[in-house]
């Protein structure tokens, strides 16, 4: 009886046991419980905390996006008024040097060289135009036919979309586009990217530049002093002697027309015509490829980067027409940084760069012989938008002949239209 009463209570003790740790246990998860409950009433507490924080974003970029129309508005109006905006510097040009837009450029070019499924072409293109406000009734094969995006950014268009201004005595623009700046170079041989700053044209074109030496008859000392520096040098080609050459001058009975210095700015954005013509026929002698950033190029980055274009990397084609110097300058910018030359289809741009300087030295080929172009054929492509940048000689004898430009600062234009024309001299 005794062995059966101890057995008796030990298992009572051990069933007590049991239910005590089950009460503890469920004390636990009760309070886990309350713990979460109370955590979730401290939630309801506070419904509008994430929503809150959601509109307090949308509100500051909407704030940062009105402060910027309102700042367009104000630089727009000025611009009707005659007021010139002047280069002012802000936080996002230091901001975009901090970004690595070389890559991002290669990026958005390997994705929009992507081959698009042909069901999904039409649609793509279609957006890409409502986007960007290109004319699709311009374009020259059905939509499904162009692969990728940017197959169709440099399309083709259809034949007599962009008829060639034949008249000999005519410049034609090279490019779609927006007449930023245009006017001729005087002293210094500077071209004005905004109010208040320039920047050279040896910058742009390069330290090597064919540029003619424009000396007057009271500066030919100076011109003769150039020529033996040039004669000196035996890496100097002929061309650089020949255009400053006063040698030139004694083949002549009669002094030569004097030559001016024109510039002109174009910028295309990225609904425009993409491909870059001929604006005469030329020779090109020299092409000098500047491994530069991609800034972007659009009006308010002319306004706030200094040196914009001569930052970018850019193409420069360098020869010669019947009226003497001319150079072609395709700049590059953010998610642009393929320009491609049909008339030498190896050049690469926007390459992964080993050094991260960036006065690097440009690389340069001379075309030997040299490349023939007729005024029309094309020249070269943008994937994107971009600028191109016309530096010519062209005549300032006398009224009756003299060079004068078809456009102004702000006009639009097509390629084969005329940037600017002069009279055949009596």
């Amino acid at each position: 009886m005794f062995g059966r009463k101890t057995s008796f209570n030990c298992g009572r003790r051990f069933s007590i046991d049991l239910i005590l740790k089950g009460k503890s246990r469920f004390r636990r998860i009760d309070s886990i419980n309350g713990d979460s409950s109370s955590s979730g009433s401290k939630g309801k507490g506070n419904p509008f905390l994430v929503p809150g924080a959601t509109v307090a974003t949308i509100a500051m970029l909407g704030a940062l996006h009105a402060r910027r129309m309102y700042s367009d508005k104000k630089i727009e109006e000025a611009r009707e008024s005659g007021i010139e905006p002047e280069l002012q510097p802000d936080v996002k040009a230091k901001f975009l040097n901090m970004l690595p837009l070389r890559s991002i450029s290669r990026f958005w070019g390997h994705l929009c060289g992507k081959e698009l499924p042909v069901w999904v072409r039409p649609y793509a293109h279609r957006a890409w135009a409502r986007a960007f406000h290109s004319n699709l009734e311009e374009v020259g094969l059905p939509l499904k036919e162009y692969a990728s995006l940017k197959d169709f950014a440099i399309r083709r268009l259809k034949d007599g979309a962009r008829p060639i201004n034949s008249d000999p005595h005519t410049l034609m623009s090279p490019v779609d586009g927006t007449v930023l700046r245009v006017g001729e170079l005087k002293e210094g041989v500077m071209i004005e990217q905004v109010k208040g700053f320039s920047y050279s044209v040896s910058s742009l074109l390069g330290a090597r530049a064919l540029l003619p030496l424009m000396a007057s008859p009271a500066h030919e000392d100076t011109s003769c002093q150039q020529e033996k520096k040039l004669n000196s040098s035996s890496n100097k080609s002929w061309w650089r002697i020949s255009l400053a050459s006063p040698k030139l001058r004694e083949e002549h009975s009669s002094p030569p027309p004097m030559k001016g210095l024109f510039y002109c700015v174009i910028y295309l954005t990225p609904g425009n015509y993409h491909r870059i013509h001929s604006p005469v026929d030329w020779n090109v002698v020299v092409r000098r490829h500047f491994s530069g950033r991609l800034y972007p190029v659009n009006s308010r980055a002319i306004r706030t980067i200094k040196n914009l274009y001569v930052e970018n990397e850019r193409v420069v084609l360098e020869g010669r027409w019947q009226e003497g110097y001319m150079a072609m300058a395709a700049v590059g910018a953010t998610n642009i940084g393929s320009i491609e030359l049909f008339i030498e289809p190896g050049l690469r741009t926007n390459l992964p760069r080993k050094k991260l300087v960036q006065s690097e030295a440009p690389q340069e080929r001379v075309y030997e012989p040299q490349v023939m172009l007729k005024k029309g054929d094309e020249v070269g492509a943008f994937n994107m938008g971009s600028t191109v940048v016309l530096v010519f000689q062209a005549p300032t004898t006398s009224p009756s002949s003299e060079f004068s430009f078809c456009v102004e600062k702000g006009d639009k234009i097509q390629m084969g239209e005329a940037l600017g024309r002069w009279h055949q001299q009596l």
